[in-house]
């Protein structure tokens, strides 16, 4: 029985909440300290946008190094899975062969999101040694390979039968030794903010068990938001717990689990089967021959489809901060409801709840960039890409710093570490996502695309994040950021 239950909240905090957990409001919060900061009314940046044109040409000179023929993948986790040009996504999809392709893309979300999740700055003294390939990482690509090869250890899982799984036994299990041995942490490997992302696993497996509706009953995971991303609820069961009840079971339940996990989804059907029979009672005569009809078709196109389903990206963003939003430490919240990534700031004022607020969302957009993929694999079309936002971290940041777009009024900015929450960082970030914006609309300008040609995903992919990370390298030793930041683990 589903237990979730709602808290009751006033109406103008429910309308606040939901509203600065959209891109929407992402765009607007930080496009007012933009306007602020272009009028010379805030302490810290300066905005030079005559130089939008010379950093425009550059990003493009880096894409074109990267991806000649302009094919850019999706800025996302996958990227960093294939670093060192090593197939490590081949050697996954081994270990998954013989699994349907909904179950496949549920175990792809599990990675995705626990890495994601572990991938705030890891600071310039870490490393990471690959024993599998001899190679060493750093940075978001060592924070990739290593909580890759942990997911394919079964450190995630609480069932040894399924060790290609993140539930929420598994993760709050895992204690911070084996997450530091894991990530090979130690006094002369240090590792930024190893306890906080710890913490944060924690808080996902709490929140796996606070919202079946998202992550599932039996067997609550990140990959259960498959299910509910696609049929508007997880199932039954869930998961995995369909198939291990075996074929009576689910014959129960009018067989909708296994006609998913063949992957055959047609909605005008699984609508029709998504409840179970009343007081669990045998199907009747015409579902009986309804379900016949399905595992037919399913027999006849055993390759993935979703029937040209459509699925909006802010959808998929606005699933991740309902299901994620409890796990974030010290952040601001509207009647016990955590926000996550949104921050006070003093200069921005209104009448009504929330608009003091900045909300940025980093991470959850990355990891909602990151959902995406597994979701196409399955034949669904992602509209309203360039709904959501460009990432308000360090590199986009970085770049904007590093190539005069943003210019700090007083240099000691540069030479002290700031909070996250601190306004250097709040009005950086902002301004950081308002810039990428323009940016992007340069670069198609000057490419003579558009943004479904180029949506401003890829742009971060083959160029922004990349530049950032050069201009960071050429500029100071260790190509550590501009401004730095006291990180938890948890932001950046």
């Amino acid at each position: 029985m589903d237990n979730y239950q709602p808290v009751t909240i006033a109406e103008s905090e429910q309308r606040a909440i939901a509203y600065l957990r959209t891109p929407a409001a992402i765009r607007k919060q930080c496009d007012r300290l933009f306007s602020l900061t272009c009028a010379e009314e805030l302490p810290h940046f300066r905005c030079h946008l005559t130089k939008l044109e010379q950093v425009a040409e550059y990003v493009i000179q880096v894409m074109r190094e990267q991806y000649p023929d302009l094919n850019i993948p999706f800025h996302s986790r996958w990227r960093h899975f294939e670093v060192g040009n090593l197939p490590r996504l081949d050697l996954l999809e081994e270990k998954l062969a013989g699994l349907t392709p909904r179950e496949k893309a549920r175990t792809k979300y599990d990675l995705a999101m626990v890495s994601v999740l572990l991938d705030a700055g890891a600071g310039a003294a870490w490393k990471y040694y690959e024993q599998e390939t001899g190679q060493v990482f750093s940075r978001s690509e060592g924070l990739a390979v290593a909580s890759f090869r942990m997911f394919c250890q079964g450190a995630f899982s609480s069932d040894s039968e399924h060790p290609l799984q993140a539930d929420a036994q598994g993760l709050q299990s895992l204690t911070v030794a084996k997450l530091a041995q894991g990530f090979q942490v130690s006094q002369g490997n240090p590792l930024v903010g190893i306890e906080g992302r710890w913490q944060l696993l924690q808080r996902l497996g709490e929140s796996l068990q606070t919202f079946p509706h998202l992550f599932g009953t039996e067997n609550p995971r990140p990959g259960n938001l498959v299910n509910y991303l696609l049929d508007g609820s997880v199932g039954r069961w869930g998961d995995t717990e369909t198939r291990r009840r075996g074929d009576a079971e689910m014959g129960r339940w009018g067989d909708k689990e296994d006609k998913e996990d063949k992957g055959d989804i047609d909605n005008s059907q699984t609508t029709n089967n998504q409840q179970p029979t009343t007081n669990n009672q045998q199907p009747t005569t015409n579902d009986k021959q309804q379900t016949t009809n399905n595992q037919q078709q399913t027999t006849n196109n055993q390759q993935p489809t979703t029937n040209n389903k459509q699925l909006s990206a802010s959808k998929v963003l606005t699933a991740i901060l309902e299901g994620l939003g409890n796990i974030w430490p010290g952040r601001v919240a509207i009647a016990g409801v955590n926000l996550g990534d949104v921050w006070f700031h003093p200069a921005l004022e209104g009448e009504h709840l929330g608009e003091q607020y900045v909300p940025f969302h980093k991470l959850s957009q990355w990891l909602t960039y990151s959902l995406l993929e597994p979701l196409q694999e399955l034949g669904c079309e992602i509209t309203g890409l360039d709904e959501l936002t460009g990432l308000p971290e360090y590199r986009n940041g970085g770049l904007c710093l590093d190539l005069g777009l943003l210019e700090v009024k007083d240099t000691a900015i540069l030479h002290q570490p700031h909070l996250p929450g601190s306004e250097v960082i709040v009005e950086w970030r902002a301004l950081t996502v308002c810039l990428l914006d323009r940016i992007a609309d340069v670069i198609r300008q000057q490419l003579n695309l558009s943004t479904v040609e180029l949506p401003l995903v890829k742009i971060l992919q083959g160029g922004t994040w990349s530049t950032g990370r050069r201009i960071a390298a050429q500029l100071r030793a260790g190509g550590v950021p501009p401004i730095q930041i006291e990180s938890d683990g948890t932001v950046f």
